[in-house]
Formats: structure tokens, sequence, C-alpha cells
């Protein structure tokens, strides 16, 4: 098949945008020429775009995406450059449109700010886990490590304190992870929990003035708990954040729910592939999938390796992972026609793949 002839785009960027848009040292533009297929020129104000039409086109959306974020006062660092690639690439433009999904909606979305840092998704799967917080009571954040499922609840949960949509955040996790329990743990019950429930109080001091934490939490408006706590409680007009939910058992995310009061929303986050269930137990979060999926006011927005904020390598680690339990799992099929599959446990307890395999 014939090639169509290249083509020429000129884009002029405002002297507002200009500045914003490069990056320090060029490192913007740089990265853009790294990730787009067409060939980026810059003179003065004028971006120069050649080569196949298609290129062209898909890096005129990219730059007019790019350049409205410099013009909201953005700061348009490579990271802004391949997150905007990235959704560009993934979503059907004339969808995106209606949504309010376009890059710049998406990375300009401000949900709370402190001290000049201000928290935003970073991708589409995490806009629509903000929006689907935002239209539900009940949202269920399931995803790999670093995809910011507990840090945007809680962004959400202190943005609907401020604006006095509730009247207090309860922040809960089972104590169980990694095999520990914490009879075995040194210290009073308080020093017991703590080290379970510190990657909440972490997210929290970037989010509240770490000095007047201890007075709302004296106060009743923060409530940071292990989950056992919760049971026997009606939660009224409250923001209630369930984080590493795949350690409940069914039983206790049955109880979990059921403790939803009047005026009340709750947010669910968890991992499935990072289950410390003991032996065949089987998680609440995998069986409240199958229970609830469907059910109105209740969302399931699912997060993947493409939304990890943290290094590049947890995205590739997280993948990694998963091809490894896919290769188990098929192994294990190839395996069962000997009964091996069903095979009394005398050994060691198999790894996490085949545990979950079991459930």
């Amino acid at each position: 098949m014939t090639q169509p002839d290249p083509v020429q785009s000129r884009i002029a960027v405002p002297d507002t945008a200009l500045l914003a848009l490069l990056g320090s040292r060029d490192e913007s533009l740089r990265t853009a020429e790294e990730l787009l297929e067409a060939d980026v020129h810059v003179r003065g104000n004028e971006l120069t775009l050649s080569g196949q039409p298609a290129d062209v086109a898909f890096a005129e959306r990219v730059f007019a995406e790019l350049i409205t974020l410099a013009e909201r006062g953005q700061q348009v660092g490579s990271d802004t450059v391949r997150r905007t690639v990235e959704m560009l690439g993934e979503a059907d433009p004339a969808i995106a449109a209606v949504r309010g999904e376009s890059p710049a909606e998406v990375l300009s979305l401000d949900i709370v700010s402190r001290r000049g840092k201000t928290i935003r998704p970073k991708t589409l799967n995490q806009k629509r886990y903000v929006d689907a917080i935002d239209t539900h009571t009940i949202v269920f954040g399931i995803g790999p490590a670093g995809t910011g499922k507990t840090y945007l609840a809680m962004a959400k949960a202190v943005q609907a304190l401020q604006a006095k949509q509730v009247n207090r955040i309860i922040l809960t996790r089972p104590a169980v992870e990694a095999g520990e329990r914490l009879g075995y743990l040194p210290g009073t019950l308080y020093e017991k929990i703590d080290p379970y429930l510190r990657p909440l109080y972490d997210a929290l001091h970037d989010m509240v003035d770490p000095e007047s934490i201890p007075k709302l939490i004296a106060a009743g408006t923060i409530e940071i708990a292990p989950l056992a706590y919760m049971r026997g409680r009606t939660l009224n007009d409250a923001f209630i954040i369930l984080d590493e939910a795949q350690n409940t058992t069914p039983e206790q995310m049955k109880m979990f729910l059921t403790r939803l009061g009047f005026g009340s929303r709750i947010v669910v986050t968890g991992d499935v592939t990072q289950i410390d269930l003991p032996g065949s137990t089987r998680s609440g979060l995998q069986v409240v999938q199958d229970i609830l999926f469907g059910v109105d006011d209740v969302a399931f927005p699912e997060l993947t390796s493409q939304d990890v904020v943290r290094h590049r390598l947890v995205g590739e680690i997280v993948d990694a992972y998963a091809r490894h339990d896919a290769q188990n799992d098929r192994n294990r099929l190839r395996s069962a026609g000997d009964g091996s599959a069903n095979a009394p446990r005398n050994g060691p307890p198999p790894n996490r793949a085949q545990r979950r395999s079991q459930r």
C-alpha cells in the first residue's frame, strides 16, 4: 500500500504558555519528541509538526492539551507529557469529550490543596475512580500497589469534610498483614495496631495540617481504627475508608458494609493480588464483587498497572508478577489431570497464586 504524502502543521503557542510548555531546559519538549511519531521543531513561539498525516494529527491533539494545561498555570513536566500521550492513545476522542475526560480536564482536576501542593488524578482511570466517589454511595477501588487508591480516597474524604458534606472521617484497616498477628507484636494495644494504620496517617499528613490532626482525632472528627472496632456501630454523616480490604474475610466485609448510616459514603480499597489471609480463606473483597456487582449506587472502578504513579518500575513489577501468576495457573491446569491439583496439602502452604486458584 502506498504511504500518504508527508504533511506539515504549525501551531502558535501563546507567550503565557510557552515556558511552561517547554519545561525546564526543554525537558518536556524532548519527552514529546521521544514519544511522538511526528517530527517536532520549535522556533520562537511556533511549533512545527511534520510526518505522516495520522501522526501529525495525533501530535496536534497532544500539544493542544498541553497548551491548555500550560495556559491554566500548570507546570508541564515530562510526566505530564507521558500521561497526556497515554490518555489520548487509549481514549476515543468523541467519548472523552462528552465525559470530560480529555487530558487537560483530568490533569487539572483539583481535589484538595495544602501549602502549594495540589492533589489531582494523574490517569484516566484515576479520574473515573474520583468521579465514581462523587456519584456513588459505596465505591470499591480495586487495583495494584501504587495506583493511588487510598491516597485519592483520602483526598476526597478531606474535601468532603472541608465542604461540610460529612461531619467526620473514619479510616480503618484489617490488622492482618504478611501472616503476622497482633498478639505476637510487642507493646500496648495502641503500639500493636499503630504500624498497621501508619500508611493512613502518612496520607492524612499530606492533606491536613499535621498540628491539627491530634485535635481532630481527639474531637472525633477523624477516627483511625482497626476494622474490628467497627462492629456493632452505625456510622452516620461520615466518609468511611476501608483500606487493604483484600485482607478481610467475607464475614468482615459484610459487617463493615452494614455499618453504613444516613448521610455517609464508603470507599473500599484493595489489591486482590496481595492477599495475606491464612490458608484457603477467601478474601471478602473477591466475594463482594460477585455479590454486589450491578447493585444500584455501588461502583467498582478498576485501576491497572498503567495507573501506577510511583516509580516507573512499580508498574513493570506489577505486570511481571501478573504474567508469572498466569503461567502458574496454566501449569496448574495442565497438571490437573494427574490429580496433583487436588492432592492433600502435606507440605508447606501453597504460594499466593495457588491459594487464589483454590478459592
